[in-house]
């Protein structure tokens, strides 16, 4: 995998054995922060959460993108060692969480700018998380209709059969 943009473009990293992971596609990766782009502006100063690290290609394009700050989950301890591996490549030090995504988002004390979530295939996480989560904006891969307590639709984007739905934390941006 390449990370797609920013001042790590071109960089390869590696990717766990797909029985772990399922790495999310460059073309969607580019669709995801070209979108988020359009609604956040630019994304100096901001924060970016993936609850479900993988490889933690998400973490890095947010970092290479302009994303001051990354926090990382991850379960599998594989999957954890291979994010580490991507981080210090680059010269990075993750901000990694080993852990159940599901318990570890109820442990937060920070409030993200972006929360990517991407939960393993048919897990049936996303209510876990989606209630608990602490975010402004909440990026949610993998089912085509979604609908939570104080999140807003604001855009759905459909790449072949893989569905991206934008929510909006109501909340946060009242408090603004």
């Amino acid at each position: 995998m390449i990370i797609t943009a920013g001042i790590y473009k071109g960089r390869k990293i590696t990717a766990p054995d797909e029985n772990i992971t399922r790495p999310t596609l460059s073309k969607v990766r580019m669709g995801v922060f070209n979108t988020l782009y359009s609604i956040l502006g630019d994304f100096e100063g901001k924060s970016f959460l993936d609850v479900f690290g993988g490889s933690g290609v998400m973490g890095l394009e947010a970092l290479s993108r302009g994303f001051e700050g990354v926090t990382v989950f991850e379960k599998n301890r594989k999957a954890a060692e291979i994010i580490r591996k991507n981080y210090n490549q680059l010269g990075l030090k993750p901000d990694l969480k080993i852990g159940d995504s599901s318990k570890l988002i109820t442990r937060l004390d920070k409030v993200y700018d972006v929360v990517y979530i991407d939960p393993p295939y048919m897990s049936n996480l996303y209510e876990s998380i989606l209630k608990n989560v602490t975010g402004g904006i909440i990026v949610v891969e993998g089912i085509k209709d979604i609908g939570f307590e104080g999140l807003e639709l604001i855009k759905t984007k459909n790449y072949g059969d893989k569905s991206i739905n934008y929510l909006k934390n109501i909340s946060f941006f009242n408090d603004l």
